[in-house]
């Protein structure tokens, strides 16, 4: 990841925008100023960014707007892959004003919206190609023209005033963006009352309880033999044939390990291979990757989302230490952290089967140990906690700037291997 100044005076955290499908398709970045009354950088500030989602990175079309597009932005659209939002006044003013590029999504208060002073540079950016989105009510209606600037309303959800889903063929100029769901159920409430798509993770679902011995897919018992056998360092042969039942698996593992975020000069195809290049350890943690991916639940492709840019974030929070094997347990572990639900069993039961190392399974267990703080980071940021983000950051002893770049460098890896 560049360096960028401008990541030392502010404070990020994500979350995933869902839409109907249950697909993530985009990343909603917050950003907090060091000094609310104050503005960084807004150039730097969108360089930054744009290193993680250049304007021809591509993408999933954003399937959100129901409106036929305007003939005369046609040639301009790309897919918004990120939505900002800024928290300050005078940081989104001066995004605004700052040229941002088409792939950005930008969320404005519906009060600023209302005021003449921005009126300028946001039609600009509409007549430009970025997608607007208006969040909250405005005191008093705006001008249709106005209206007609912004695709999508962001509308929290308690202040949602929507008792059920829109009469099929009502004229709704402006689509709604549910924030603020915490579980599986908040989204299908809002998916129910109408909306497009939801900001926030299921994450407050309730804990799945111990099943015992119950059926474990065949895919889930492959990828758990195959750790088992990297981690007894079995033959190539032996692992190989346990692959082979799987053809599927095995392609999905070759993709995980020639995608760009490898950074691999020579594509590899076979297991073997892998191996030979990689090593029993650092193989193992692209198969923890191919266990989190394994769940089918309904929200499943949330969750690995999750899981996969934990692992990133927590191997990249611990690249200072310089140890590549406290990174690979911090990539295990932050992959691991949301396996209990991809999966749907309690980490009691997980942990007898999948091999991780004891200062893994504490924090995995919540009982600390030197990854849990980190850990406790990861969910702060997820859960765009300005407050508890700073918490976390001093109880480590990690400066704004170096949680930042590890945020944007794990965002960029993991965006590389959605593709």
């Amino acid at each position: 990841m560049q360096e960028h100044s401008v990541l030392g005076h502010v404070a990020l955290g994500y979350s995933p925008m869902i839409d109907r499908q249950r697909e993530v398709v985009a990343t909603r970045l917050t950003i907090f100023p060091d000094n609310p009354g104050g503005a960084p950088d807004a150039a730097a500030l969108l360089r930054a960014i744009e290193s993680v989602w250049p304007a021809e990175s591509g993408g999933k079309p954003l399937k959100l707007d129901p409106r036929p597009l305007d003939p005369a932005r046609v040639k301009q659209q790309v897919t918004p892959l990120v939505s900002l939002n800024l928290a300050g006044e005078d940081l989104l003013a001066a995004v605004l004003n700052a040229d941002p590029g088409p792939q950005l999504m930008i969320e404005v208060p519906a009060f600023m919206a209302s005021d003449p002073a921005h009126q300028g540079a946001l039609r600009q950016l509409h007549e430009a190609g970025t997608t607007l989105l208006i969040k909250g009510r405005p005191l008093a209606p705006l001008a249709p023209e106005i209206l007609a600037w912004f695709s999508h309303s962001i509308v929290e959800m308690t202040d949602d005033r929507r008792s059920g889903a829109p009469p099929p063929h009502a004229a709704r100029q402006v689509t709604t963006v549910q924030a603020g769901a915490r579980s599986s159920a908040d989204m299908e409430a809002a998916f129910t009352r109408g909306a497009v798509a939801a900001l926030g993770w299921p994450l407050d679902d309730a804990l799945p309880k111990g099943h015992g011995r119950g059926q474990v897919p065949s895919d889930i018992t492959t990828v758990l033999e195959l750790i088992n056998g990297v981690e007894r360092e079995d033959p190539v042969p032996k692992l190989e044939a346990v692959l082979r039942r799987d053809p599927t698996l095995a392609f999905r593992l070759m993709r995980y390990l020639n995608s760009p975020a490898f950074g691999l000069s020579v594509e590899i195809n076979s297991f073997g291979h892998a191996l030979m290049l990689l090593g029993y350890q650092r193989l193992k943690r692209w198969l923890a990757l191919l266990l989190a991916s394994s769940s089918k639940g309904a929200y499943c492709k949330p969750l690995v989302y999750g899981a996969v840019r934990r692992g990133l974030l927590m191997e990249e929070l611990g690249r200072e230490q310089g140890d590549a094997e406290v990174r690979g347990e911090m990539f295990i572990c932050g992959v691991f952290s949301l396996l209990d639900r991809l999966l749907q069993q309690p980490f009691s039961e997980l942990l007898r089967s999948v091999p991780v190392p004891e200062r893994v399974q504490a924090a995995l267990r919540g009982d600390g140990g030197p990854y849990g703080p980190y850990l406790e980071l990861v969910r702060a940021i997820e859960q765009e906690s300005v407050y508890d983000i700073r918490t976390q950051a001093e109880a480590l002893m990690l400066g704004a700037g170096s949680i930042n770049r590890a945020l944007l460098a794990a965002l960029d890896s993991a965006r590389q291997l959605d593709g």
